[in-house]
């Protein structure tokens, strides 16, 4: 009977032992990159700062892919708290208008410029406006390489657009702005783009290099048209409800894992630039420099016409 007893005892502490430490908050952080993408590297250093810090109190647990959805649906899901974090733009100008800015072709023509928008009386309003409709708390920012549109075609001037199918992210303001160009702008989650151009369904997508190597475009598309048409910003954001449940040590260490994974990833950006661009260049794509002036022209008129004068006075500030 002892030795039943015995191991019954050791079997009750070991369990006792894991119950005591399983972590008081856990995280589900759901994003569109894969894990060769810095937003996934800088997600890493977000668990490793976040469950250091806390002694294992809180539990990070990554969901690269879109494992947890597409991009809208795990904003829907964090909203009805079942999940908890993600990496979101423009998107959320479904909620807060005056989040298109954060994408807005040829709003911004340099990093210096973006950096400061970002930081100053532009950055406060977006956040203010995206805490205030959305549920979400912006705890870090990215910035994002200049989209460029790839196809099968050269494209040098807008009217070599003309009935081009590009995909593009359900973004308003993209889908004017590119019809106005001359494209035919086909709104698509990210998950769907590469079969998509495997298929010919469409016959182009536009993104920053980061995004075009990572997902393997360079397989079904010939060029990278540099049309460098947005310069932006995403946020990595968490549940407010999410944020606010926890005790007050615990919501200090997520805001300076916050902080920690923002610096890592800056300091990661500026070098993943420089190289992306040979490495596509050795996987057999193609770069054109296309007539940028006649784009931006093209591109702001649409732009202005788009705007509603609340986003039109913010995209004045810039």
């Amino acid at each position: 009977m002892i030795k039943p007893m015995l191991k019954a005892a050791v079997i009750s502490s070991i369990l006792m032992a894991g119950l005591s430490h399983a972590a008081d908050v856990t995280l589900k952080f759901g994003y569109p990159a894969n894990e060769e993408n810095i937003w996934h590297k800088a997600a890493l250093k977000f668990k490793e700062v976040a469950e250091t810090q806390s002694n294992g109190r809180i539990d990070v647990k990554l969901y690269p892919n879109e494992q947890l959805g597409k991009e809208m649906e795990v904003i829907n899901s964090i909203q009805l708290g079942t999940a908890d974090m993600t990496i979101t733009g423009e998107s959320l100008q479904n909620w807060a208008p005056k989040a298109a800015l954060m994408a807005v072709p040829y709003a911004f023509t340099s990093s210096e410029q973006l950096q400061k928008a970002v930081n100053g009386e532009v950055g406060k309003e977006i956040t203010d406006q995206i805490t205030q409709r959305t549920g979400l708390q912006p705890i870090a920012w990215f910035e994002r390489g200049p989209r460029h549109l790839t196809s099968n075609r050269k494209i040098q001037s807008p009217s070599d657009l003309d009935g081009l199918k590009l995909r593009v992210p359900n973004v308003p303001l993209f889908v004017k702005t590119w019809q106005a160009l001359g494209a035919k702008p086909i709104p698509m989650a990210f998950s769907e783009v590469f079969t998509a151009l495997q298929q010919n369904t469409i016959d182009g997508q536009e993104n920053p290099l980061s995004l075009i190597n990572s997902a393997s475009f360079y397989e079904v598309q010939k060029y990278v048209n540099l049309t460098g048409h947005v310069r932006s910003w995403i946020y990595v954001v968490i549940g407010q409800d999410k944020l606010n449940s926890m005790p007050a040590d615990l919501r200090a260490i997520v805001l300076e894992a916050g902080k920690q994974m923002q610096s890592y990833e800056h300091g990661m950006f500026a070098a993943d630039e420089a190289k992306l661009r040979s490495t596509l260049e050795s996987r057999g794509m193609e770069f054109v420099q296309p007539d940028l002036e006649a784009f931006k022209a093209a591109a702001q008129k649409a732009v202005q016409e788009s705007l509603t004068p609340e986003q039109l006075a913010l995209y004045n500030k810039i």
